[in-house]
């Protein structure tokens, strides 16, 4: 019997079964994505403790791989070479705090006469009125007396947080150090051998920059502090042996601004208890030392851990930072020296073909030279 027009027509107005099935999956999956992306949001410091503490636990990889080699327990290893860590970065902050206080201390003294003569500088030179010492500091706390409670409430806050985050970071690192080849295993066990061993040779590749990378850091730093611990000395700054600690930590492992913000501070110090003349002088070495740095030490110390372009290098860190914040600047170039050396690992590398696009002009005579050297040379 054929269905009739009326029954047809209702039977085309139904959605079809699937429909409602279909539609709960869709609006389910919404909100899962919904919750995921929430989740990620806060996890996000999480991921950031979590991957610095990994990079610092591969950081810590060989000096306790150099204590397990001369009998000591991996636990006790891990420990000793962390808090030791931790113990030489207090003790350098206890020595430039006594610094810092002094100097804010004496920088709070001499405001108000620097202020004066500032501001008697440029009545006479423009002929402009510039508003008292003391109407500034009225105004300052009209505006700013109202927000103290809330600020401080926010700055006791943020050192919850840094507790917190720092306590995190020292933990992981610890574990994931004191595990070591089990923690490697652990992973290992889920994957078949080929994959494994890819795993466990980029791994391999990972720790050897991290470490190279830090371990030039650290040279580089060395030397940047003796040297300008030695001019400072030369011309009788005070603190000069912090002060150089500073310059040298600061300009190496602070990417591309370190070097600026390390060569501050002994100006300012200059400046505030010597005068401008001491303050030129030190500008001029933190100049001069920088471009010595650049040209010759740099180069031999950090060849092995990053084989890279200058200008790479740089447009690496301002990107790096501009998505991830300073962290990302910190990490920037040992993750992408561990790429371009992956990258170098697996993918193949051809034979260069015969240009002079490939040199400068006066190679062609000096690659001459040597081919007509080594014809002579030979039987």
């Amino acid at each position: 019997m054929r269905p009739t027009a009326r029954s047809a027509t209702f039977d085309s107005a139904r959605p079809p079964r699937w429909f409602p099935r279909a539609l709960l999956i869709t609006v389910l999956t919404v909100f899962a994505a919904i919750f995921v992306w929430r989740a990620m949001g806060s996890l996000t410091s999480l991921f950031v403790n979590l991957i610095i503490a990994l990079f610092l636990a591969l950081a810590m990889e060989p000096m306790i791989v150099w204590l397990v080699r001369h009998g000591w327990k991996r636990g006790g290893a891990t420990a000793v070479v962390l808090f030791g860590l931790l113990a030489a970065a207090i003790a350098v902050m206890a020595l430039f705090g006594q610094i810092f206080v002094e100097q804010a201390g004496e920088l709070i003294r001499t405001l108000p006469s620097t202020y004066e003569s500032v501001a008697t500088w440029i009545e006479g030179r423009f002929n402009v009125e510039v508003p008292e010492m003391a109407d500034l500091q009225a105004q300052l706390i009209q505006d700013w007396g109202n927000e103290v409670a809330s600020r401080a409430l926010a700055i006791g806050t943020s050192v919850l947080s840094a507790v917190f985050a720092f306590t995190t970071i020292m933990l992981v690192s610890y574990y994931l150090a004191a595990a070591g080849p089990k923690f490697r295993a652990s992973i290992c066990g889920w994957l078949s051998p080929k994959n494994q061993n890819e795993v466990l040779k980029l791994w391999e590749i990972t720790q050897t920059k991290i470490s190279d990378y830090i371990n030039s850091r650290v040279v580089l730093a060395a030397m940047s502090s003796l040297a300008t611990g030695v001019f400072l000395t030369i011309i009788q700054i005070p603190y000069a042996l912090p002060l150089a600690l500073f310059t040298g930590v600061v300009s190496q492992f602070v990417p591309t601004i370190g070097t600026y913000i390390g060569g501050a501070l002994p100006i300012v110090f200059a400046l505030t208890t010597d005068g401008p003349k001491k303050a030129i002088l030190v500008l001029a070495f933190i100049i001069a030392y920088q471009q010595v740095e650049n040209l010759w030490f740099s180069p031999k110390v950090s060849a092995r851990a990053l084989q890279m372009n200058p200008a790479v290098s740089f447009i690496v860190v301002l990107g790096f930072g501009a998505v991830f914040g300073a962290l990302g600047a910190f990490l920037s170039l040992p993750i992408a020296a561990t790429i371009q050396a992956v990258a170098t690992t697996y993918m193949r590398r051809h034979e260069l073909v015969d240009s002079h696009m490939l040199r400068d002009p006066g190679s062609d005579k000096a690659l001459r030279d040597d081919d007509d050297a080594e014809a002579t040379d030979a039987p």
